[in-house]
């Protein structure tokens, strides 16, 4: 029996217009009535996810953000991880050759330094304000609170996205969790910090085993987590590489996908 579903939201539960769709809401308010946890895993900040959590009714739950760097449960946060000032540094030197945006989550914050289509459409999907100001403010301000990113986003080309994987991966593989969450988007994080890590610290949390849970997701960043579930759906618009890793392969995320997967394997009949 399935006690969890953890679900990604963008090109999963959400369709493209970015909202979700009625037998999806639906099917997951089933869920909650049979007392199954639904937690939402996202690259997203925290601010992104909380209005597509009222929709579905799971805020009192969990939400895994920013790809598992900071976990929240009814406003609490339950585990954080972030990336040391000095990688950070290292990094934004090291990217800043490249030409490329570059956006810092903290917690329910973002830095950038410029403002441009990538990041005026970032701020428009994910609903958070993103402070442009220079690198060096941004700095000097996590040095006062002895923090440091839960996550960098780099976006460029799709050509581009793929050679600065490749080289930053050489650099910092054992340092860092450097995965694509679109082709061009790369998201990097303390190598604590995954879709997969979040999962297991919540199974954990709640007692429940991994043969126990239902995982979906659609892209790079979700591919060790489809690995890792009991049961791994990837959904119909998932690339190639990532529906082979899944038990299953459902419907695209504008056609019911998420619906149609938690209908065929869990019992929801009235």
């Amino acid at each position: 029996m399935y006690k969890a579903v953890f679900i990604d939201v963008d090109g999963t539960l959400i369709k493209s217009d970015h909202t979700v769709s009625e037998p999806t809401r639906q099917t997951i308010q089933k869920l909650l009535n049979k007392n199954i946890l639904v937690v939402l895993v996202s690259a997203r900040p925290i601010d992104g996810i909380l209005s597509i959590s009222k929709n579905i009714g799971t805020l009192d739950l969990p939400i895994a953000s920013l790809n598992g760097g900071y976990i929240v449960l009814q406003n609490e946060v339950i585990f954080e991880s972030s990336i040391d000032l000095e990688t950070t540094a290292l990094l934004h030197k090291q990217l800043m050759e490249q030409h490329v945006t570059l956006l810092y989550y903290r917690q329910r914050a973002c830095f950038g330094e410029m403002m441009d289509i990538h990041v005026e459409k970032e701020q428009r999907v994910t609903k958070v304000p993103i402070i442009i100001q220079p690198f060096q403010e941004t700095m000097d301000h996590w040095k006062k609170e002895q923090s440091g990113p839960n996550k960098i986003l780099i976006i460029s080309s799709p050509a581009a996205i793929q050679k600065i994987q490749k080289k930053l991966k050489g650099i910092y593989e054992n340092e860092l969790n450097i995965c694509s969450s679109k082709p061009i988007y790369l998201e990097v994080m303390n190598a604590a910090a995954s879709k997969a890590n979040a999962v297991k610290f919540l199974l954990n949390k709640y007692h429940i085993k991994r043969e126990e849970i239902i995982v979906i997701g659609d892209n790079f960043n979700d591919q060790e987590m489809i690995q890792f579930g009991g049961m791994g759906i990837a959904m119909g618009n998932a690339p190639d590489e990532v529906k082979a890793v899944a038990d299953f392969v459902t419907d695209t995320n504008n056609n019911d996908g998420v619906h149609k997967a938690i209908t065929k394997f869990i019992p929801l009949q009235a």
